[in-house]
Order: structure tokens, then sequence, then C-alpha cells
């Protein structure tokens, strides 16, 4: 995506810059002199990745434990559009403004996949003025930590055919395997298939790195013994008396945690303003629970006064499994949060087509306003009380300001105007100020929607009618039976993780973004019983996404002196 930006570059008469060529001319910090000035780091205490990026290191992850914690900003947003919304550079440009009111502030994102990269959405390192670096760097194999998720996926996958090929002992139902394999790519044709062919043959499937119960595991564990035993509770099998088998049941822990050792410390880069920033970890927010590692977020609280972390697409999704998943099990939860909305996507909402999205149409607007005063009231049914972060471009109508300042007056609400993008922490100025006031005043105390031992179908019941607007919820018979077996085996009261649409309240992307009253259907229940929830699947959501009829991977390529093109 490229905008016009404020210094004449990309104006009439010039092609405007890409994303790329933003973060390739930016003069970048050494990493090592960069966390030792931002943030009293050693030498000892990072493990480099050539000059511009680091993991920190183990010894100082469980050193940071002692330390005060500092406070944290959630960002989300409204129901998001294929265009994207940019809870990425807000995140990016809120952190770098922070840092200029002289706060000592950390940003907290997720790792990108290269599914997106290389199919529709792009990367995940922000845009324009706003982005983190080295961001070649961080779109692609960014130090290992997606392959190692991967390979010990697979090697569990591995593992359990190996023990069905040498004799099944722990009497392993072949026809009740729930271990997939993933890959960290779009490809639809591996959703389906049969392995095994001429041994033990079965019918089997590929996920996306991002979906894999491991992903979630190193998001969530403590430490590395946290790590363990989270591993060794992951369910691969159903035997026929209804009894599970773990990764623990078939030796696998051990060998798996080896591959995550390194995989399990965050890694450390910057804005083009040179703020710190944690990246680390990246299940999906429509099919995991869409955030960033717990040991990312409790090291960045340790290192400074203020972070900022995002949770995927809009507050019902994002927001929800931040506080009902990660809150829950960490007992961190948000001191304020920020709903990113944009007027085109307003529009969007309100009826607009996709290409007429990014003209002004006042009345398409306030049509599409409800879905931020749904979003607003998803934040309050936790506690909080929200700051709503106008992400600003070229096409905006000053009508159309008005009209949302309007809203935000009616609801309540703080209201900020951002030009991050083409002004980076100085086009945040007005947002960090108004997180700061929520901050001092105090955003409201977060607390879970559900308590802890709900029922799984009526946690489900709970999320649906209470955020989603809708009338019920109804299990496929295939989620009934598999209810039924998760209650006898004791797995029947964790907490839950809805996978569906993200353009949509509903199961429904055609429903569009706002509806109410419907009933939130159910496919199909997966056990994460490593990652301590339960996955509801809606619709027809398929956790291997594929390619789209044009995917980016046509326009990445290298020039003439080696460097890398069309990434975006």
């Amino acid at each position: 995506m490229s905008r016009q930006l404020d210094d004449g570059e990309g104006i009439s008469g010039h092609a405007p810059e890409s994303d790329l060529a933003i973060a390739r001319r930016a003069r970048l910090e050494p990493i090592l002199p960069l966390a030792e000035a931002r943030l009293g780091l050693a030498a000892e205490d990072l493990v480099p990745f050539g000059h511009h990026r680091a993991k920190l290191s183990l010894p100082l992850l469980q050193r940071l434990k002692d330390r005060p914690r500092g406070r944290l900003v959630l960002v989300s947003a409204i129901t998001p559009t294929p265009a994207g919304e940019g809870k990425t550079t807000a995140c990016v440009g809120l952190v770098d403004a922070l840092s200029r009111l002289g706060i000592s502030a950390l940003a907290c994102l997720r790792e990108p996949s290269l599914g997106p990269v290389f199919g529709m959405k792009g990367g995940a390192a922000g845009g324009g003025r706003a982005q983190v670096v080295p961001m070649e760097a961080i779109n692609l194999h960014f130090n290992g930590d997606f392959h190692a998720v991967t390979a010990a996926h697979n090697l569990l996958a591995a593992l359990l055919d190996n023990h069905l090929y040498w004799g099944n002992a722990l009497g392993i139902d072949p026809a009740r395997v729930v271990w997939s394999r993933v890959l960290d790519l779009n490809d639809r044709s591996l959703r389906r298939v049969r392995i095994g062919l001429g041994e033990v043959e079965r019918e089997s499937t590929f996920e996306i790195t991002a979906a894999s119960e491991i992903m979630a595991i190193l998001c969530l564990a403590e430490d590395l013994a946290d790590l363990e035993r989270r591993l060794g509770r992951i369910v691969v099998a159903w035997r026929r008396d209804d009894t599970p088998v773990t990764a623990a049941d078939l030796g696998a822990v051990g060998a798996m945690s080896a591959l995550l050792r390194d995989a399990l410390a965050p890694n450390l880069v910057q804005t083009l303003e040179h703020t710190p920033v944690l990246i680390h970890g990246g299940p999906f927010a429509n099919i995991a629970h869409g955030c960033s590692s717990l040991t990312a977020t409790r090291a960045a609280l340790a290192l400074g006064e203020v972070v900022v972390t995002e949770a995927g697409f809009g507050a019902d999704q994002g927001l929800e499994k931040f506080i009902d998943i990660k809150s829950r099990q960490s007992g961190l939860f948000p001191d304020a949060v920020v709903i990113v909305v944009t007027l085109r996507a307003l529009r969007f909402h309100g009826g607009a087509s996709r290409e007429a999205m990014h003209r002004p149409d006042l009345a398409a607007l306030i049509a599409g306003l409800d879905n931020l005063v749904r979003q607003v009231a998803v934040a309050r049914a936790f506690g909080l009380e929200p700051v709503v972060a106008l992400n600003a471009f070229p096409d905006d109508s000053e009508a159309e300001r008005e009209r949302l300042a309007a809203c935000c007056v009616e609801l309540g609400v703080a209201l900020a105007h951002c030009d991050h993008w083409a002004r980076g922490g100085e086009g945040a100025l007005a947002l960090a100020r108004r997180v700061l006031e929520r901050l001092e005043e105090g955003g409201g105390e977060a607390a879970a929607l559900y308590a802890d031992g709900t029922p799984v179908e009526t946690a489900l019941q709970v999320v649906a009618t209470r955020l989603y607007g809708a009338s019920g919820v109804e299990l496929s018979p295939e989620a009934r039976a598999t209810l039924r077996r998760l209650e006898g085996a004791g797995y029947g009261q964790l907490p839950v993780c809805i996978a569906r649409t993200q353009y949509s309240f509903s199961g429904d992307p055609a429903d569009g973004g706002l509806v109410k009253g419907h009933r939130l259907r159910v496919r199909e229940l997966r056990l994460s019983a490593g990652a301590g929830f339960v996955v509801a699947v809606c619709g027809r959501l398929m956790t291997l996404p594929g390619l789209p009829r044009e995917p980016a991977a046509l326009g990445i390529g290298l020039d003439a002196e080696g460097n890398i093109t069309g990434l975006a």
C-alpha cells in the first residue's frame, strides 16, 4: 500500500514510495547499543542475529520476572475490511509518539506468517513512516521461530504415525487421530490428504503454522518448564474407549522442547524512529487467539513504562481472546484500549462497495458508524473505556470527520486523529496524549467475560449473545459429539477460542459486518489442551487458507543487486 507523504514524496508527478523503499532508506541503529541506551541491557542479555535484530536471552527473561511492571495498552479495531484498517501502523505510530513525549515505551507485535506475505494480506511490519525494521528480515523467516514451530508440530505427527506403524502399543484408534501436519504457506490442495500409502493409511489434514496448537503454546508459556508441561498435555488422538493419548504418552516432549527452546525467546528490533519493539509469536486472530507471546509482553512490561500491543482484527475477536484467554491465564490485563477506525471502513460497513469505499460518502459513513458503536460496547463489556484512533487517509472529507467526532461525543469516548503513516510518531502525538490521559484517569478495571470453569457451551453462548449480538449458538451433530467426549475426559470447562470469519459478527462473511439476531453455528470443536482452551470452528472458515487469484508471490523477486523487490 502507498499513500501520499507529507514531505513532498509521492505528490503529483512522482510515484509514491512503497513501504519497502521507505524501510530500505532508513538508518538503523545497531541493536546492541540501542538495547543498552533504551532498555539498559548489556550485550550478554541478547543473542544477536546480525547487526539489527536479536533475541532476548533466556536468563534475562528469568531475571525480568521480578521487576515491577509498566502499563499495558491494547490496540484493537472495528470490524476489518479487505483493505485493512492499520492496527500495526497504529501500534508503531503510538509507541513512537510516546517515546517523543519522553515515555519509556515498547511495542509487542506478532510475527508475520509467510502465508499472507505470499498470499493477499502482505507483511505485518507496519507501513509508511510507522514501520518496524529490518522489514525484509521480519517478513521472511524472521529468526526461525515459525520454522521451529513447524518442525516441532510435524515431528510430533511423525512420532505418532511411527507409533502406529510399530504396533500401536497405546491402543490409538487410527480413525480418531486429531493431530494434523502444518506448513507456513497457503495451499488449499493440502487441506485434506491421505497419508501412509502402502503402510498405515489414514485420512489427515494440513493447517497453516499460525493455527498450530504449538504456536498457541509458545505464545502462552511462561518459561521453558511451562512450555514442556503444556507440550506434554497436547492430545493427539483418542482410544476407542474415549480416553485421550497425549504427546507425553508418545515420549515426544523432550525432542519438541529442544526444537522450541530458542524460539521461546522474544525478538528485539526497532521502529524507523529507533523505538524498541519485541516481535514474537504469530497465532492468527480468526483461527487462534491472535496475540503476541506472553514472554514478550512480560519482558516489555519489565523494561518500559508503557507497552503497546495489538490483538488481531476487530475488538469482538482480538480483544475478546486477549482477555478471555491470554489475560485469564497470565493475570496481565490491559490498562487501556485503543480502537482503530478508518472512514473508508465505516463507508464499507455502511454499504459502500469495495471500489467506492475510497471516495467520500457521508450517508454510507453514517450508516457504518453502528459498527464503531458495537465495538465500543465490546470494550465496555470487559470493563474498559476505549480511545478511538482515526487512521487518516487523503480521501477523508471534513464533513465525515465531523460526523465521526459527533458520534464519539455521543458515545462518551475520546477521539484522536492520526497521521502516523505519513509522519511517523509526530502524526500520533494526539493519540499518545489521549492514551496517557486514559491511563492517568484509569481506563477501567478489565475482567474476563465469563468465569473460570464455565462449561464450554455456556461460554460460547455468553460470547455469542453478549458480543456478537446472536440469539444463541447451534452445535453441529459432530461438534455435539465432540463436546460429550471432551466433557467425559475432563475438558468440558476450558475457555473457548472462537474461530470464525473476521468480516462479520456471524460465522458467514456474506452477512456483512454488522448482524444481529443470528445463530452462531459451530461446525466443529477442537481440543487444545496444552494451550488451555477449546477451539470452536464456525461457518466455512478454513485453517489452511488458499491463495487468491493473483497471489502477492507473483510480484516478489530480486533485483540485479540481489535486493528483494515487491514485498508489501
